[in-house]
């Protein structure tokens, strides 16, 4: 059927009725058009068919809305402005400019399309009438009449590739053609009409508009370097102490601090969290109240409510701070044990979780363990959608991670603690799937655990990686050393009588074994490590259960078991090396376990607790008595755990549980003979020797610090009446109680009266945080902790602002080579301890000679090497803006896609011929090198900015032909990094990631076959969750919810009601598309902004 329409569907595109018009229109002369938008790209692609015809006019709809709204502002009535429309129309040439695509052949045509205006060939109008929204387009001859040929065309399409019906993804348009004489006149008088109400645009404004675009002006090199600078640095070379508004009277405005809070704050609003990571003894929480003030500011102070989230031992600190500030009364403190309140509602004394903005989280290292309740609970307040209406718009909260060792063991610790205010696999990180970029590092770093010697460099190159790609965009730190080496820091340091304390190096305590001991302790590690000997099957209890309990009950229940029996040989071989006397008294606690399962046997009566993190207890010190009472205790309150009979388990068990009591016993009749203690004798050694030796250790105080509170106990008996001062023992139990007593005798900032009762103070970890101890300058590790970079904590503790002593020493009791050899806390500790490092940077060596210490600072103003060099980079743009500020103005408003050739002999050799490209979206920004063959390399800031660095006087060439194809190369390669991440899926384990999938799976399935509507809106909603990967515990819950079903112990209707339960939970309710609420919208056809490029050339 023949009709007059066409839409742009198949064939039938308006570019098509053009083109034959065009090309079989014998006589046409003029091409006439009324347009709401006008593309150039639409343009260019009728230029070819548009060169022979002699009139072309073209009158352009201009968005006057804006002037309207500005007359009505001033009280006037707005009647057309012509310079006002030029202005608009400026600003779509550049517009239209900045969007074209990159190529030769497009700027030559928007150059001949300039060049068309100037000679005349082309006219161009803007009509400034807000009612006008017609789109038509006349062909006529030079002569029209009833006998001559002639076309118009109207509908819907502007002239752009999209109107047109030539760009991939064309719009819907509805046109119609007509040749009908009276049609065509008709629409040939309404154009005349509407041409002489325009405004033209003339040559010389053309000319004008051109000088503002990337194709009108010459850029040197060293315009395009502090281009890079400006764009790169942003608000950060702004240093206005106002914006942190006023302090208390007590506290200064260092220029360090108000570097943090703006640095801090504009990570806030682009990422929504940060990790706020100075080096122990700087003041994060002054900072952290800083910048809690100005987001306070930000949002409007009547729309904000504030969650401290901390270790009960920093509670004074953070209210006292917060009061001072006078933001007390917007906040919530809650300590990280508690969070439950919160998630529960119950308790009136908080806030619901969706009604908190900012939430701040000290000590946020200890939320690594994603599979932890207390880590559930704290990513379902971050990141529940928020309430208020504040100033700051979105439903994103906004969180400040507080801690020095945020990588506190392994890479997949930093990845967990992300996820609490990132997606999985959707971040606004340049890294957009951060699932698929932790994958593979934390499978290389499992590795390198289970070599005999892990490679460092290994090591280091992962945590590289880490830190150029994540870390760096994230978080705010600073070590010591960077407040000492930048001017403006100094002077800070200086009005404040502020000198650090120097680090000596590490002194190592070896202590040795007689033959008689060394026996035993081989002996010992034998009977607790062998498969033949011990098996701690006090632990395994669930593995050994008869099939059928064994499944109905425990998932994965002989991985739980191993992993158990594990953790009790680590414990085992760790007391050994702490002292004697606490590997005893761990000794007798199992044994008198082992034989209370026995006797659980004998009355018919086996208690089995698995819920019970035994983990958590043994790192806080918790005897296995203390266990077992717990468990009783857990039992009465929680179904899970269960009263199981003798017959239910296999026959294996008991046997097991026998032999095991039997070689305890064996041991601990050994160890009862023992009564010397090589360790203790060394430690009273270096006592009389070096430790409280004047030289050294001018203050006569002295800090030990132990894991084992048995131990603790052990050494202040022991050394109670060594001195004539006193000893204090500290520990859980009393360490609040007379925590002012710390304060009088050991902290060098304490306000009150000083006192000199104790001269040595030995602690368990209790006090590695939230105290400090800088009276003293001299500590030791007498074992070593189980987290390693505890170590780094209980130096801060003497290492602070205003310590007392010019030298801080660290003496470290090593371990025994026997008990190294089996558990390898050593090189274990050297791992963790060189990870950190290398991705946080520290101010010395903690644990050994061998570690090597890396500057890598993460502030924006940091010491040598990379972050160094970001220093440098940034005083240089700062003091070239307060020197040059109309120059800098000038450059700052340089148009996108500047750009410059330069010579070879210029080049470092890696870039000769090659081109340097920026580019910059609003999810991310990149940095690449594109050589003669077109291969893409990925950039560092660091990297690139050393690249485009250039002198003043040196003068650009022009541009060669392949810097198109290598800056496309460029743009095709962020596509492609950015559309992989989004689509990729690769997570931290394989089994992680299956989870996943089945979960998706599941709910995909379970929606098409649910009649419950909730049920059906609650799977789509969850499956947005799974697939962005926010909730870290989400797939596990719908997993067990499969296998309930699987198994038919629920119904579907329970499966109905269970799946709303836990889409309300995770609060996938009440929410638009998750993915609305990020900074940017996924859109293939979304290209980011060539901010500048650079090639350099023969």
């Amino acid at each position: 059927m023949s009709t007059k329409f066409f839409t742009n569907n198949n064939e039938n595109t308006v570019f098509e009725k053009f083109k034959g018009i065009l090309e079989q229109m014998k006589d046409i002369y003029a091409f006439h058009a009324v347009v709401g938008y006008f593309r150039s790209s639409g343009y260019f692609a009728l230029q070819e068919y548009l060169k022979e015809i002699k009139d072309i006019k073209i009158l352009v709809g201009i968005n006057v809305d804006q002037m309207f709204a500005d007359a009505q502002r001033k009280g006037l009535l707005y009647f057309g402005d012509e310079e006002k429309t030029k202005e608009e129309f400026l600003k779509w040439f550049i517009k239209d400019l900045q969007e074209a695509k990159y190529s030769e052949k497009v700027e030559q045509g928007i150059l001949d399309f300039i060049q068309d205006l100037i000679d005349g060939r082309i006219e161009v109008r803007a009509h400034n009438s807000k009612a006008i929204h017609a789109k038509f387009y006349l062909f006529l001859p030079e002569k029209h009449t009833e006998h001559s040929d002639g076309w118009v065309i109207m509908g819907s399409s502007n002239l752009t590739e999209a109107g047109l019906g030539i760009k991939k993804s064309p719009n819907y348009e509805l046109n119609i053609a007509l040749k009908d004489y009276d049609d065509v006149e008709f629409t040939k008088g309404e154009f005349k009409k509407l041409w002489e109400q325009s405004t033209p645009i003339l040559p010389a404004d053309i000319q004008e508009f051109k000088k503002k675009t990337h194709i009108g002006q010459n850029f040197s090199p060293f315009e395009i370097y502090l281009k890079l600078l400006i764009e790169y640095f942003g608000n950060n070379i702004d240093y206005d102490p106002d914006t942190v508004g006023d302090l208390p009277k007590t506290f200064k405005k260092l220029s360090y601090q108000v570097d943090a809070v703006n640095q801090g704050f504009q990570m806030l609003m682009e990422h929504n969290g940060f990790f706020l990571s100075d080096v122990v003894g700087l003041g994060k929480t002054v900072v952290a109240a800083m910048i809690a003030k100005r987001f306070l500011i930000a949002n409007g102070s009547l729309n904000t409510k504030i969650l401290i989230v901390y270790p009960p031992a920093l509670e004074k600190n953070w209210k006292n701070t917060f009061r001072l500030f006078g933001i007390d009364r917007h906040t919530k403190f809650i300590t990280n044990g508690r969070l439950e309140k919160i998630i529960n509602g119950e308790d009136l004394n908080y806030w619901a979780k969706e009604d908190y903005d900012l939430v701040l989280v000290d000590e946020a290292h200890k939320y690594r363990n994603h599979t932890s309740r207390s880590f559930g609970y704290l990513q379902r307040i971050c990141k529940a959608p928020r309430n208020g209406d504040g100033l700051v718009k979105g439903k994103n909260k906004k969180i400040i991670l507080i801690s020095a060792t945020p990588l506190n063991n392994r890479p997949q610790d930093l990845y967990y603690q992300l996820l609490l205010f990132q997606d999985a696999r959707r971040s606004t990180l340049p890294v957009t799937n951060l699932q698929s970029f932790f994958g593979p590092i934390i499978r290389e770093y499992r590795e390198i655990l289970k070599e005999d010697n892990p490679d460092i460099q290994r090591i280091r190159n992962l945590y590289n990686t880490i830190r150029e790609k994540v870390i760096s965009q994230i978080t705010v730190r600073r070590t010591r050393r960077d407040l000492t080496n930048y001017p403006k820091y100094i002077d800070d340091l200086k009005d404040q009588g502020i000198v650090f304390p120097e680090i000596a190096p590490l002194k190592p305590v070896i202590y040795d074994l007689n033959a008689k001991l060394s026996k035993l302790f081989y002996h010992t590690v034998f009977y607790l490590t062998d498969e033949d000997k011990i098996n701690y099957f006090r632990y395994q209890a669930i593995r050994y259960l008869k099939d059928e309990l064994r499944e109905n009950y425990y998932d994965q229940a002989v991985l739980v078991s191993k992993s158990l029996a594990g953790i009790m040989k680590t414990l085992m071989i760790k007391r050994l090396e702490s002292s004697f006397h606490a590997f005893k008294i761990t000794l007798n606690n199992l044994l008198i376990s082992t034989e209370r399962m026995i006797k659980m046997f004998e009355d018919d009566k086996v208690l089995i607790a698995p819920d019970l993190n035994i983990n958590e207890l043994i790192e806080k010190g918790f005897s296995m008595e203390e266990i077992e009472n717990l468990i009783i205790e857990l039992s009465a309150e929680n179904p899970k755990n269960n009263i199981f009979s003798a017959k239910d388990f296999e026959p294996e068990f008991l046997a097991g549980l026998q032999k095991d009591k039997e070689l305890l016993q064996e041991l601990s009749d050994e160890w009862k003979k023992v009564k010397e203690d090589p360790k203790l004798d060394k430690l009273l050694s270096a006592l009389d020797n070096e430790l409280l030796n004047a030289d050294i250790n001018p203050t006569g105080q002295l800090i030990i610090f132990t894991e084992s509170n048995d131990t603790a106990d052990y050494l202040a008996k022991n050394l109670k009446d060594y001195k004539s001062k006193g000893v204090l023992k500290i520990s859980s139990e009393n360490r609040k109680k007379i925590f002012e007593t710390i304060q009088e005798n050991f902290d060098a900032n304490y306000p009150g009266m000083r006192k000199e009762d104790y001269q040595i103070l030995i602690t368990t970890d209790v006090l590695a945080e939230g105290v400090n101890l800088h009276r003293a300058n001299v500590l030791i590790n007498y074992d070593t902790p189980w987290n390693a970079t505890r170590l780094m904590q209980r130096i801060g503790r003497i290492n602070r602002i205003g310590s007392v002593a010019g030298v801080i020493y660290c003496y470290n009791f090593y371990p025994s080579q026997h008990g190294d050899e089996e558990i390898q806390l050593y090189k274990n500790a050297l791992i963790k301890l060189q990870g950190f490092h290398t991705a946080f940077g520290e101010d010395a060596q903690v644990f050994t000679h061998e570690e090597l210490v890396e500057e890598f600072e993460l502030f924006k103003e940091g010491v040598p090497d990379d972050e160094d060099k970001r220093l440098i980079y940034l005083r240089f743009i700062r003091e070239f803006k307060d020197n040059n500020p109309k120059e800098f103005r000038r450059i700052k408003n340089f148009p996108l896609k500047a750009r410059t050739a330069r010579s070879n002999k210029n080049a470092n050799d890696n870039v000769k011929d090659s081109s340097l490209i920026f580019l910059k979206s609003p999810y991310k920004m990149e940095f690449y090198k594109v050589d003669k063959s077109t291969d893409v390399t990925p950039l560092t800031f660091i990297e690139a900015a050393e690249y485009f660095e250039a002198n003043v006087s040196e003068k650009g060439l022009d541009l060669p032909t392949e810097h198109y194809s290598q800056v496309q190369a460029a743009l095709d390669e962020f596509d492609k990094d950015f559309l992989g991440s989004t689509t990729e899926v690769v997570t931290t384990t394989d089994k992680a990631d299956a989870i996943s999938a089945q979960a998706k799976k599941f709910l995909r399935d379970f929606k098409s076959i649910t009649s419950n509507s909730m049920s059906k809106k609650a799977s789509e909603a969850l499956m947005e969750l799974v697939d962005l990967g926010t909730y870290t515990p989400l797939p596990n819950e719908i997993r067990k919810l499969k296998r309930q079903l699987d198994k038919r112990t629920i119904t579907y209707g329970q499966a109905d009601n269970l799946v709303i339960v836990i889409a309300k939970k995770y609060d996938a309710f009440g929410e638009e598309k998750k993915s609305n609420e990020l900074n940017f919208e996924i859109d293939s056809n979304i290209s980011p902004d060539i901010v500048i490029t650079e090639t350099f050339r023969n």
